[in-house]
């Protein structure tokens, strides 16, 4: 049962959303009005707004949903009419399918680049970080010799319409807690935010060092024969 924090708590989602847009905003995950965070607490999902500064946004600005994805509460504030996030029914995917505590979305270069030097999914594997990204299965970590694997869906013209390819790809890879979008970001999830944020931070990371490893001609899932 998850705990349900007064909304003076620094990590009630109010207080903990605008945190998270700050530094992602700060990582370059989030610039322009890009990127979405959304959290579960109770029963209530928590979502950050469409088209807003990720760095500026208050937590008056915060929508609050129902388990039907509908607004139980609209942003509090008075000085401007605010819109749902486009990414909503994709977070969703996140909480029907696997029961997440928290799903994050970026526009991180690193993930852009993946998905078009990867076909249907990115793998790596023989890297220390990888242990930092839970199987959605098994709850366990992954271990140094296992491999990452990250699917990769299409984009489409408007976000909404990824909810159905997300949710196929999410039934083809159930051990995986991430979709990749070409040529547009990345959705993950956890089973708390920690664990979200844990995962986002690993994978983004990993993803970053596989393009780096590409240009000096080195080989991001090697065989386990040429790994000590």
């Amino acid at each position: 049962m998850s705990v349900v924090l007064s909304e003076s708590h620094p990590e009630h989602p109010f207080n903990l959303i605008p945190e998270l847009c700050r530094k992602f905003f700060d990582l370059g995950w989030a610039t322009g009005t890009g990127g979405g965070i959304s959290i579960k607490m109770g029963d209530k999902y928590y979502v950050a707004p469409s088209g807003v500064q990720k760095e500026r946004i208050r937590p008056d600005e915060i929508f609050i949903l129902d388990a039907e994805q509908e607004v139980v509460e609209e942003p509090r504030t008075t000085e401007k009419k605010l819109k749902m996030s486009e990414c909503t029914p994709l977070f969703f995917n996140a909480y029907r399918m696997r029961n997440a505590g928290a799903c994050l979305h970026t526009h991180s270069q690193s993930c852009v680049l993946i998905s078009l030097l990867c076909d249907k999914e990115f793998r790596i594997s023989h890297i220390e970080m990888i242990k930092g990204v839970s199987n959605n299965v098994t709850k366990k970590a992954l271990g140094f010799r296992n491999s990452l694997v990250v699917p990769i869906i299409e984009n489409t013209d408007f976000e909404a319409d990824l909810t159905s390819s997300m949710a196929e790809c999410m039934k083809k890879y159930p051990e995986s807690c991430a979709v990749l979008v070409r040529r547009h970001g990345m959705y993950v999830w956890g089973d708390t935010w920690q664990k979200a944020k844990g995962a986002v931070e690993c994978i983004d990371y990993l993803m970053e060092l596989a393009i780096r490893m590409k240009s000096l001609g080195l080989e991001w899932e090697p065989q386990p024969k040429s790994v000590p």
